[in-house]
């Protein structure tokens, strides 16, 4: 018997069950394909911007995505970038090409989970390691609005943490001293860490098959006081597949 749970995930996207099986397969990406979205970035109590990002599909092989990504309307040349066939982000990690984010793990069944694990050697001049751990997990089918429209669509979230050592470092201070009228000034250094810090992780992706890439995605990230440092926010404004 077909498994009641995946059927419905398939019947709620409006999908014929033969041609699916028992879950939603990688799409057929091709040349051409394009999305544009809103995208808004919020850092700290106050940072906020939006701008409107068209992604184009350039080439696509049995391994890897290439694409390219613009501000829509603008006359300055796109970026090209490449992603995996599972629209993963990947980039060099201590020297080794290493996937940091994968939205989606094809086919999609409901239930279905993967997990998302590195460690990164001095990221920045602030930490000396940073170690991060995601698990992402299909938790079902979700009607969500977006600018593009209405759409039924599986969504993936994903929890996690992130663990960091700060580099050791020296804090100087200086103060200045009086004595039987002459001036003095005091320094004062201490070295400080290696500290560890830690952190949580959360994503959301509502993928929709006939469109071939996420209609939203949320990503935020916290510190270690618990309190939300960034949030990324990509709606769905349009999308249009390429030549047959």
């Amino acid at each position: 018997m077909r498994n009641p749970s995946i059927a419905a995930l398939l019947l709620s996207l409006g999908l014929p069950l033969t041609v699916l099986a028992q879950s939603a397969p990688a799409p057929g990406i091709k040349p051409g394909d394009s999305w544009v979205y809103a995208t808004t970035i919020e850092k700290g109590p106050s940072g906020w911007n939006q701008s409107h990002n068209e992604v184009t599909v350039l080439r696509a092989t049995s391994s890897h995505i290439y694409y390219e990504s613009k501000i829509a309307g603008s006359t300055q040349p796109p970026r090209e970038l490449i992603a995996g066939v599972d629209w993963s982000r990947e980039r060099s990690v201590n020297g080794t090409e290493t996937v940091v984010n994968r939205p989606f793990a094809f086919p999609l069944s409901a239930g279905k989970s993967w997990s998302v694990d590195y460690t990164e050697q001095h990221p920045n001049k602030v930490f000396a390691s940073t170690k991060w751990s995601s698990q992402y997990r299909v938790v079902g089918t979700e009607s969500i609005e977006v600018p593009a429209g209405k759409f039924d669509a599986i969504k993936i979230e994903s929890e996690g943490d992130w663990h960091g050592q700060v580099e050791p470092h020296q804090t100087v201070t200086q103060a200045t001293q009086v004595e039987q009228g002459d001036t003095a000034m005091i320094t004062h250094a201490q070295k400080v860490g290696p500290v560890e810090v830690t952190g949580r992780t959360y994503k959301a992706f509502w993928y929709v098959p006939e469109v071939g890439r996420w209609v939203k995605s949320v990503e935020e990230y916290y510190g270690s006081n618990g309190v939300r440092n960034e949030r990324y926010t990509s709606e769905l404004e349009s999308f249009k597949k390429g030549p047959q």
